[in-house]
């Protein structure tokens, strides 16, 4: 686990912007058994999450016309049991964060792995996902 004060304001990068925290496997499967669009946004603590990760989420949902239903995270090494339970839904894929996952109706559509992350800018990170939007929101 890491310490609350280095994970909070990563945290709030992306709750204050919108999007609601799943901290129970309970709360997850609750909110992706709902209808329509998630976006689901597992945070880290790496650097590719502060460089372009959470920018690139942040810029795909202030600029696209059409937007996932729900914006959601929770935080890889914290809030660890939401986390777990998150990959479950996001089977076969491995373990990977950050990640980006878009599901509707419960199901996943699209997902941007941690090596899919690495090495692009922001922009090319919303890119991908207002792309995505469009398709699927």
């Amino acid at each position: 686990m890491y310490p609350a004060e280095l994970v909070m304001p990563m945290k709030a990068e992306l709750t204050d912007n919108g999007f609601e925290e799943m901290l129970t496997p309970a709360k997850v499967d609750e909110v992706l058994a709902k209808e329509g669009t998630t976006l689901v946004v597992i945070n880290s603590v790496c650097g590719c999450s502060a460089g372009t990760a959470r920018p690139g989420v942040l810029m795909a949902v202030a600029t696209s016309e059409k937007k996932p239903d729900r914006l959601t995270t929770s935080f890889a090494g914290f809030d660890s049991d939401a986390v777990k339970q998150i990959r479950t839904h996001l089977m076969p894929y491995p373990p990977s964060s950050p990640s980006i996952a878009l599901f509707k109706d419960g199901q996943l559509v699209h997902f941007i792995e941690r090596h899919m992350i690495e090495g692009r800018s922001a922009q090319l990170i919303a890119t991908n996902l207002l792309a995505a939007f469009d398709e699927y929101c």
